[in-house]
């Protein structure tokens, strides 16, 4: 595997000097995360990249959604390590699909982490990274700082959590809505591709709980694919949730039950019950009721710290808003205090309003052609 660890957890990779199917509104913050060993590139078109990659002997970095097995088979044939890039597990303040930049990326060398079909270096370092007590320690730490701060992929808050008119008879299930086509739902949904499928299914096997249903803040500002009518939602749902944090919303549920949601992954750091009907990267370890598709590989038996350990410590790159230089999950963290680090660009505020045009025209049609429940 081409990269490495630093004592202190920072990624280190070889160096990346070509980058393809990177958004324009990102590419100033990929170089910060990429720009310690050369000046990058970025390319349109993938052929391209891999020429410039080869002539400079260096690797090419491509948005993981964008990696096809033919350019995969032709990075193998020129010798050009390719890596999969995606957004890390703490992100930012705001959304990608609002033009707000990543504060941490991963990188992987052997595929998307989310396709349990094959091995990633997510799942290696998962079955084989050596967990020392002063990483255990760290990552223990800072689980209890996300916890106390109510830090999730794209939001913090320092507030209380609203207290909810939940029953106290009746089990609390959180069921996460997912983008629809999203990459982690095709490769690792499993047999159930959609929200309303997945709705369906945990209904069938808790038909006395209390579930609530979140939809998922892209499709929930507009940008993405995925929406449901309400009316459809609650022929299977008790209650649809839209405001406030997730990590705010996981402290009044007992359990999540989702397809692939990072969401799962959030509420196992909070020591909830977590039921996969998909293969996310935190399923097999023994952490989860795990629903979904075999998972052969994953023989380890982890906890949570060891998990988190790994998936937020040394497996993604940070880079702080303030300096633009790459930093520790720490002291992104200590980031999400600074307000004014977060303020919209113009381009964010248009794409708001391009979300909220969206989502109106997506209420009226849905109000017209509601699918069948």
């Amino acid at each position: 595997m081409p990269s490495s660890f630093s004592s202190s957890g920072i990624r280190t990779t070889k160096k990346i000097v070509a980058c393809s199917g990177i958004a324009w509104w990102k590419r100033r913050r990929i170089r910060s995360f990429l720009d310690i060993h050369s000046s990058i590139r970025f390319f349109c078109l993938p052929r391209r990249a891999l020429l410039h990659a080869r002539k400079k002997n260096g690797g090419l970095a491509v948005w993981a959604n964008r990696v096809t097995p033919a350019l995969k088979a032709r990075a193998d044939a020129m010798n050009v390590p390719l890596y999969l890039m995606e957004d890390g597990f703490i992100r930012s303040m705001g959304l990608g699909s609002g033009f707000l930049p990543p504060c941490s990326i991963i990188l992987d060398s052997q595929g998307a982490y989310v396709d349990p079909s094959h091995p990633s270096d997510l799942e290696d370092m998962l079955q084989n990274a050596e967990i020392t007590p002063a990483l255990r320690q760290r990552a223990a730490i800072l689980v209890d700082r996300l916890q106390q701060l109510h830090i999730s992929k794209y939001a913090a808050t320092t507030s209380q959590a609203p207290v909810m008119n939940l029953p106290a008879d009746r089990r609390i299930i959180l069921v996460p809505g997912q983008v629809a086509g999203d990459l982690s739902v095709i490769r690792g949904g499993g047999r159930i591709t959609d929200n309303l499928s997945l709705l369906k299914e945990v209904r069938r096997h808790n038909s006395k709980a209390w579930i609530i249903y979140r939809p998922h803040p892209d499709v929930e500002a507009g940008h993405r694919a995925g929406h449901l009518s309400d009316p459809v939602i609650l022929s299977y749902a008790d209650m649809i949730h839209r405001e406030g944090s997730m990590s705010q919303l996981l402290e009044n549920i007992d359990e999540v039950h989702t397809l692939t949601s990072l969401t799962g992954f959030e509420a196992l750091i909070r020591r909830k019950n977590v039921t996969t009907y998909g293969a996310p990267f935190y399923a097999g370890w023994g952490l989860t009721t795990h629903r979904g598709p075999s998972l052969p590989r994953r023989e380890r038996k982890l906890d949570i710290t060891e998990l988190a350990a790994v998936t937020l410590i040394l497996y993604p790159i940070y880079v702080s808003p303030e300096t633009e230089q790459r930093c520790e999950v720490e002291e992104l963290i200590d980031c999400f205090g600074n307000a004014s680090l977060w303020q919209p660009t113009c381009a964010m505020k248009l794409r708001q309003k391009q979300g909220q045009l969206r989502r109106y025209f997506t209420h009226l049609i849905s109000l017209h052609r509601t699918p069948h429940a």
